[in-house]
């Protein structure tokens, strides 16, 4: 398995806009796109900072999914809302699985 941790400052008191992207994201995901899971997590020492831990089977399906054309014209509504609420660029973290339990 392989996973991929964001790490994502929210405009202050857009979390929920952030939490409603994430579930806009879920509805277009495609079965086959190897995703396992996705968790979403809110630092307790700063309310605007935002992770994402995203589980997928392995690198090379999680990036095939990320060029993936189904997903495109969905990911192009969402953009446009993420740069509205986010405060700058993600950050991408990525990760080999060892053990889950």
């Amino acid at each position: 398995m392989w996973a991929q941790l964001q790490k994502v400052k929210t405009k202050p008191g857009r979390e929920a806009e952030i939490l409603e992207v994430f579930e806009q994201l879920r509805a277009f995901e495609q079965a086959d796109s190897g995703l396992v899971r996705t968790t979403l997590m809110r630092s307790q020492a700063d309310p605007d900072q935002i992770y994402v831990l995203a589980v997928f089977e392995s690198e090379e399906k999680a990036r095939a999914r990320e060029q993936d054309p189904r997903r495109q014209s969905g990911l192009e509504r969402i953009r446009a809302t993420l740069g509205d609420v986010m405060d700058g660029p993600p950050e991408f973290v990525d990760l080999s699985v060892l053990l889950e339990q």
